[in-house]
């Protein structure tokens, strides 16, 4: 039987999402984006800004920013590649809102970001210890890979 996979993304510019896109061709798999049910502006992602939207959440363990919409169901997904941009060192608020609102008993979840420069390794400790239950597979930071290499690290996770 041929598992069937999902990539779900949250992308505040588009990068994460234009990779996201090209992952679920090939991966063969379903898409889903992951949206805040108020959307980020320009002034929300400001980062050096201590007031910011994105600040704000990311300074309280507790932010979980509501979703605009929920997919229909999980279950007929057994693995999800789950993409992200890393903000301060970690998945934003919002990917723990999409973690929470369903059941990954028996799912594979193997995340998956863009960066301006930090690595996966601090998100993903993150993301382990607040959701020891998953079964999580390791990810990467996909910044400015060509579709060959999506390909390859595929074939390597898959």
């Amino acid at each position: 039987m041929r598992s069937k996979k999902l990539v779900a993304c949250f992308s505040a510019s588009g990068v994460t999402k234009a990779v996201a896109v090209r992952l679920a061709k090939a991966a063969d798999a379903d898409f889903f984006e992951i949206k805040p049910a108020v959307p980020y502006t320009r002034a929300d992602l400001d980062w050096t800004n201590r007031k910011s939207r994105s600040s704000l959440e990311m300074n309280d363990p507790a932010s979980r920013p509501a979703l605009a919409e929920q997919l229909p169901s999980m279950d007929a997904y057994d693995t999800v590649l789950l993409g992200f941009p890393i903000w301060w060192y970690a998945a934003p608020s919002i990917i723990h809102t999409f973690l929470e609102s369903y059941d990954f008993s028996g799912k594979t979840i193997l995340p998956f970001a863009t960066s301006g420069g930090s690595t996966m390794e601090k998100a993903e400790e993150k993301l382990k210890a607040l959701y020891p239950d998953v079964n999580w597979v390791q990810g990467k930071v996909l910044n400015h890979v060509t579709d060959q290499e999506l390909e390859n690290w595929l074939k390597d996770i898959l």
